[in-house]
């Protein structure tokens, strides 16, 4: 006997099939969504639940929305900004100018007081 498994010839899954051995599906609802990208996606809803406004997209990722002729615009995407970036954002150039002659001042005193420095 080689490999022997109790469900050979089995797979996942498989099983009676149809409504009478499930039982009766609930009452559904399909949807229709628009995203800017003249995608169309249908999710169904459960006949009772409440239904959103707005849905993503699972094909681009953009928001979409029932109204065929105006989806909502894609979000506008902010560029990555550096630290240094943020930083320009908060000080002005004398600012900058004065801490940078702090620091170094304080880096002068430490080498004089024969701190080693790396």
């Amino acid at each position: 006997m080689s490999g022997g498994s109790a469900i050979r010839g089995s797979r996942v899954g498989a099983g009676p099939m149809g409504e009478a051995e499930r039982g009766e599906a609930a009452p559904r609802e399909y949807v229709s969504y628009f995203c800017a990208n003249h995608h169309v996606i249908r999710p169904a809803f459960a006949a009772e639940a409440e239904i959103p406004d707005t849905w993503d997209c699972p094909k681009c990722g953009l928001p979409a929305n029932r109204d065929q002729a105006n989806p909502p615009a894609p979000p506008k995407i902010v560029p990555y900004k550096t630290h240094l970036a943020y930083v320009k954002e908060r000080r002005s150039e004398a600012e900058a100018a004065a801490i940078l002659a702090e620091a170094l001042e304080n880096l002068r005193q430490r080498r004089r007081d024969g701190e080693v420095i790396y």
